[in-house]
């Protein structure tokens, strides 16, 4: 039986030029018995703030970047991106099922999630583009 989690990872939530520039990615991932089986979707969302976002706003970040899949799961993130706060609490804050990483399926999708956003806000920071 193959499950589906969504891993979101947010990159850039520290004062840069004035502003937060934030970037944040949800991969859909479908897996079974602790083993990757295939990535269903990738959504990206950059949000730009003047002011620290706050859990509230990080919870509001991931949702709408997580609805931009399409797709139906349990969302994972790391406690670090939800401020530390313990796992019951967070749930309480999403409209969606939510959890920390704990299977080695979960903890993968959270580092794809990572390099995506961060590979993104690192192009749109840059915005060049090469000539051919």
């Amino acid at each position: 039986m193959l499950d589906t989690i969504i891993a979101v990872d947010i990159s850039g939530r520290h004062y840069e030029d004035n502003r937060y520039f934030m970037v944040s990615a949800a991969v859909a991932l479908s897996y079974s018995e602790g083993n990757i089986r295939g990535i269903e979707g990738i959504h990206i969302i950059p949000f730009s703030s003047v002011k620290p976002p706050e859990v509230t706003d990080v919870v509001h970040m991931v949702e709408e970047t997580v609805e931009g899949t399409g797709i139906n799961g349990t969302v994972v993130a790391e406690r670090g991106d939800m401020f530390n706060q313990p796992e019951d609490l967070v749930k309480q804050m999403f409209r969606v099922d939510f959890k920390y990483p704990e299977s080695m399926a979960e903890k993968l999708g959270i580092e794809f999630a990572h390099h995506v956003s961060l590979s993104s806000r690192n192009l749109l920071l840059k915005q060049e583009v090469h000539e051919i």
